[in-house]
């Protein structure tokens, strides 16, 4: 009988335990938001040195020299960033708004300190190892589409940023403009895929060159999403233009189209050279000129 009591008094014990074990993480499990925000900030750079602006004679602009010695800096800079997923430490993916560009795509304005920043929102609470996003629009999405996605068709197409190609259905890319060697030549680069008649003799156009990259980078530091709203800074450098992992570029006039970015002469296979350089080939390279400088939790 004394035995039977000892036994019920223990397990009242071990019953108060586990109610309180169950009260904490309970409380601990509600105080953890489900969902928070993940801000990526964009740092533009020659090496290390963010990007200042300017024209032809400016004194201020950030000055770079490439590989190959040539002097060059920049008057515009842009570019499009959509298809952004973050991929957990169980190597889950979560897509953030990719079939969207209301709601997931963005252009990155160097003149725009506010577009700098992208600001992405619910998203679900875990630690995040990685990041991949698209420069550009993918295929299906790269059309200049009004109805569905009248927002990023403003945002792109406004006075100010010019995204739109005027001569085709899809989106700019990438849109630098600028000033290269001591005499101050002009320098005009816009990237974006590119659509051809069917070889098989369909009346549809048909993928051409497809400018669009997929960045993939790994974050030193794990993003941890619930009570902290981490930051993600980015940083592209665009000493990657001239001075990329897969070509070497030194820039000269209209008058030889080989290496050219002036804005006389545009074609498609000169501008995937530049488009290597910055976004990588696809293939080896999934990085281009992108890296994580730091994550802010």
């Amino acid at each position: 009988m004394i035995l039977k009591i000892k036994q019920i008094k223990n397990l009242k014990k071990y019953l108060l335990v586990l109610m309180i074990s169950l009260a904490i993480v309970s409380c601990s499990d509600d105080s953890i938001p489900v969902a928070n925000n993940v801000t990526l900030e964009f740092n533009n750079t020659f090496g290390n040195t963010t990007i200042v602006l300017g024209d032809a004679t400016s004194t201020d602009a950030t000055v770079n020299t490439s590989t190959n010695g040539q002097v060059h800096h920049f008057q515009e800079l842009k570019y499009v960033i959509s298809n952004i997923r973050l991929i957990n430490a169980e190597g889950v993916e979560f897509p953030y708004n990719v079939n969207n560009l209301d709601e997931g795509a963005t252009v990155v304005n160097q003149s725009k300190a506010a577009t700098l920043q992208y600001v992405l929102s619910n998203i679900p609470s875990t630690e995040y190892t990685q990041i991949k996003f698209g420069l550009g629009v993918k295929t299906g999405l790269n059309t200049l589409d009004q109805v569905s996605f009248p927002e990023f068709y403003e945002a792109a197409g406004e006075n100010d940023t010019q995204m739109h190609w005027e001569w085709g259905t899809g989106y700019r890319f990438t849109k630098i403009e600028g000033f290269y060697d001591t005499d101050h030549k002009e320098l005009s680069f816009h990237s974006g895929s590119t659509l051809d008649e069917d070889p098989n003799g369909g009346t549809e156009y048909v993928q051409g060159v497809d400018a669009y990259r997929d960045i993939t980078l790994d974050l030193p530091t794990n993003a941890i999403v619930g009570n902290n709203a981490p930051k993600i800074m980015i940083q592209a450098d665009f000493n990657n233009f001239l001075s990329g992992n897969t070509n070497k570029v030194t820039l000269i006039t209209a008058a030889n189209i080989t290496n050219n970015a002036t804005p006389s002469v545009h074609t498609a296979t000169e501008m995937m050279k530049f488009v290597e350089n910055i976004g990588g080939n696809g293939d080896s390279d999934l990085k281009g000129m992108f890296s994580i400088t730091s994550v802010e939790n």
